[in-house]
């Protein structure tokens, strides 16, 4: 038996997309979807209840206590029940096989914890977008580098929750990297799948893109507050891992565009700036929220 946690948060198109698409794309037979709705205030919760009404195996779970992707996804694992638990966004489509192709390479290669790949899409055709799926989601470096994969596309087995506690949601980011950690540290083996392939939309504004990476600087001096022997001492960021981001520009892209995603790199890392120096000067740690336990 395995299971599929999808966190949401005020985005009806995007999780009806995903959840019709995991429906009629996978077998189903043991399979629930855990969708859980982290406090929205729009239609969102409706649509959810019509999915879960017209289709058994989807189950409407609620996280509105705590805000945060990492709760929402906490809330379904406590309620799944199956060996393996796979996790997606409310906004992606994936391939056909994508879950029984992870689950063979998962018993291929002996692992507890497996990373797909990503692979980022263009609603529009914008500068902005462009150069985050230039930048996008390189899992199998995540993983040989930073051992963990992001909880877009990743299968985990049950029994490492169990030992190594849920996700940090404390962290308004980067939950993702500190769970791989422990993972890693705890001894599990991690792998990853090249063919079992997540589609995750790129984001296409400039302020969109900003948001996160300020959400990601935001993440990481939260994980420095809670972890300092692992990330190091809050105040003290880390070395600027974004400044090759542009490595991985196509050589035929135009020399102008090459110089616009140079300036964009810079000013993204600069919003990684702003984000955990902001979180090191008004964040404060959240006691009101328990730290993962095992």
């Amino acid at each position: 038996m395995f299971d599929v946690i999808i966190p949401v948060y005020n985005d009806p198109t995007g999780i009806k997309t995903t959840v019709r698409k995991l429906i009629f794309d996978i077998d189903m037979v043991g399979t629930t979807i855990y969708v859980v709705d982290n406090g929205s205030t729009d239609e969102t919760p409706d649509v959810i209840r019509t999915l879960s009404s017209e289709f058994n195996s989807i189950k409407h779970l609620v996280e509105d206590n705590i805000q945060g992707s990492y709760a929402a996804r906490n809330k379904g694992i406590q309620h799944a029940e199956g060996d393996v638990v796979a996790f997606l966004d409310a906004d992606e489509t994936i391939d056909d096989d994508w879950l029984e192709t992870a689950l063979e390479v998962m018993d291929e290669q002996d692992v507890d914890y497996l990373g797909c790949n990503v692979e980022l899409t263009l609603s529009e055709d914008t500068l902005v977008g462009r150069y985050n799926t230039h930048t996008g989601f390189p899992v199998k470096q995540y993983l040989e580098e930073e051992h963990y994969a992001p909880t877009c596309a990743l299968l985990v087995r049950r029994e490492v929750f169990e030992d190594v506690g849920l996700f940090d949601a404390r962290l308004i980011s980067g939950g993702d990297r500190e769970f791989g950690d422990r993972v890693y540290e705890a001894g599990y083996d991690q792998g990853y799948s090249e063919d079992a392939t997540v589609y995750h939309p790129a984001r296409t504004s400039f302020e969109s893109l900003a948001k996160k990476n300020v959400r990601v600087g935001r993440g990481f001096c939260q994980k420095q507050r809670y972890y300092p022997e692992r990330y190091g001492s809050p105040g003290i960021p880390p070395t600027p891992s974004g400044s090759g981001d542009n490595e991985n520009v196509d050589d035929s892209e135009s020399l102008r565009t090459r110089i616009a995603f140079l300036f964009l790199s810079i000013a993204m890392l600069a919003c990684r700036g702003i984000g955990y120096y902001y979180e090191f000067l008004f964040g404060e740690k959240r006691d009101d929220i328990p730290a993962p336990t095992r």
